[in-house]
């Protein structure tokens, strides 16, 4: 059995800014991930971060996660498990893994501090021959065309205008496949107007209070019919409408894994401006356990450039919960808070900040806000 000062589960964008930061408080470090390479989202993201140079503006999502790789490739303290799967951690502190692709070989290891930052898993929606092939997640179609160069289909129905439909869309123009129209059961897109307006540049209509009731086929997509809703999200009769496509691409967002927190014990909490169960957390992330962090959307679902900085913050501190503070511990916990608070200062930010309070605990384990 191997004993590490900070295990990290997840490598996505929030594991990997809490290994590069945790990695220069003199820490030994094991990043653990499901898949086959680092980077988790950031490796589908073909499109370039906006906002500031600190969340790396104009650098595309797929370059980010290769700079931070080559980093982690040159930190000695810093050890990497891919294809491995964290499936306990127990009462005695050991955290269990099944390494490889066929998970043939159990290691048992003992943190420290162990830092949560697994992600999330997509919504699925309920709808007649839903489990038709050609009905994926927005996810798992940019990893076909991101990662492995494969298109789904030929046309697209995406269902859901938030950031996720909007961009995955864009990239499906890109590569050249049609998508026929994206609806959205919300009286208004959910995503940043930067992507919407890049998607009516290139004619895609997009319907609001419609959502999609039938898909059509009987091996595969052969076309599906959408109707439109009432603000009780009801079908509207007569409304429906009937499109040719043989992909139907789900993005209706995420939820966090937490089952690792889960059975740890952490206080966990349903909170739905977060979108589901999260653990409660102190300003620097740590759970109610005092040996396990959380970052990333685990935490509550936000964007990529969000998660980076709450691994940094979480790193950071989970270094100094041992004692081994980086040199410049106090301006660089200042420093990753204020530019969180300031990456959240917007109206799309609103849901996410009540939700945070919500979750936040102060010191003697209580609440910042119980409603």
């Amino acid at each position: 059995m191997k004993e590490y000062d900070i295990v990290i589960v997840g490598g996505g964008p929030a594991g990997l800014a809490a290994a590069t930061t945790a990695a220069k408080c003199n820490t030994s470090i094991l990043l653990i991930d499901d898949g086959l390479q680092l980077g988790g989202q950031l490796i589908k993201q073909t499109h370039k971060f906006f906002g500031s140079s600190e969340q790396f503006a104009g650098i595309r999502g797929i370059d980010i996660a290769h700079n931070f790789i080559d980093e982690l490739s040159h930190l000695s303290n810093v050890e990497v498990l891919i294809q491995s799967t964290a499936t306990g951690y127990y009462e005695d502190g050991i955290l269990t893994i099944l390494e490889g692709y066929n998970g043939n070989k159990l290691i048992k290891v003992r943190p420290k501090r162990l830092i949560i930052a697994t992600g999330a898993s997509e919504n699925m929606l309920a709808f007649i021959n839903n489990d038709l092939p050609g009905v994926y997640g927005a996810g798992a179609v940019q990893t076909l065309m991101n990662v492995y160069g494969v298109i789904p289909g030929k046309s697209v129905l995406m269902i859901g205008a938030g950031n996720i439909g909007l961009i995955v869309s864009y990239q499906l123009m890109q590569a050249g496949i049609e998508v026929k129209a994206i609806v959205e059961a919300l009286p208004c897109i959910g995503g940043y107007w930067v992507h919407a307006s890049k998607v009516r540049r290139l004619g895609i209509p997009i319907y609001t209070r419609c959502t999609l009731k039938e898909v059509r086929g009987k091996d595969e997509v052969q076309g599906v019919t959408i109707c439109d809703i009432d603000n009780k999200f009801n079908f509207i009769p007569g409304s429906e409408r009937e499109l040719s496509v043989d992909t139907v691409c789900l993005a209706v967002g995420l939820s966090p894994l937490s089952e690792l927190l889960w059975q740890a014990g952490c206080e966990m909490t349903y909170i739905p401006e977060l979108c589901g169960y999260v653990a409660s957390r102190d300003e620097n992330l740590k759970t109610s356990r005092d040996d396990i962090y959380i970052a990333g959307d685990v935490s509550g679902i936000e964007e990529a450039s969000s998660a980076m900085l709450e691994g940094q913050i979480a790193g950071l501190n989970a270094a100094a919960s041992l004692g081994l503070y980086h040199e410049n511990y106090q301006k660089l916990n200042h420093t990753f808070h204020k530019q969180l608070a300031e990456l959240r200062n917007n109206t799309m930010s609103e849901n996410i900040i009540r939700g945070i309070k919500k979750a936040t605990l102060v010191e003697g384990g209580s609440h910042v806000c119980s409603s």
